[in-house]
């Protein structure tokens, strides 16, 4: 008689990923956290870390209110496409309405993603790292006080990137 061999599955490959997060419309703070949790409870992803949270001047469509910006560190099996899908889901739960609404205008929230491991994708819809992130003072913040040594590719360290902003 032969023995039976049993073959575990692969464990899944996870990837940090890192998302901005922002509101400037109704419960900016409430939203930010209910949104992280939203993710949190999301198959496949895992909040690993989340930053302070702070109010800043808007950028772009400047007569509109205040933000609240933060960031988030997720641990994930899925594919970039698909976190991204599992993004825009979660702002449509939280009354984020894209049609009709310039690009940086006012939203009840906004959840970009920044990076994804160390890979650089450049798809319809999807640009990884996110293609403004090295020139924007409140998603560097956040970045650099959960990983200051994070590297952006072909940017550089969140820090001296930061620096240069000064």
């Amino acid at each position: 008689m032969s023995e039976s061999v049993v073959v575990e599955p692969p464990e899944p490959t996870r990837v940090r990923a890192y998302v901005a997060l922002g509101s400037n419309l109704g419960d900016r703070e409430g939203t930010l956290r209910g949104a992280v949790r939203a993710l949190g409870e999301e198959d496949g992803i895992e909040v690993v870390a989340v930053s302070s949270l702070r109010d800043t001047e808007p950028v772009g469509v400047v007569v509109q209110p205040r933000f609240l910006n933060g960031a988030v560190v997720l641990e994930t099996e899925l594919s970039a496409r698909d976190l991204l899908e599992r993004l825009l889901a979660v702002e449509r739960r939280f009354g984020r309405v894209r049609d009709g609404v310039p690009p940086h205008g006012p939203r009840t929230l906004d959840l970009d993603l920044l990076l994804y491991g160390e890979e650089v994708i450049d798809e319809p819809g999807l640009r990884v790292p996110h293609p403004r992130l090295h020139e924007r003072r409140f998603v560097l913040e956040p970045l650099a006080e959960l990983a200051p040594d994070l590297v952006i590719p072909g940017r550089g360290r969140v820090e001296e990137l930061l620096a240069r902003l000064h």
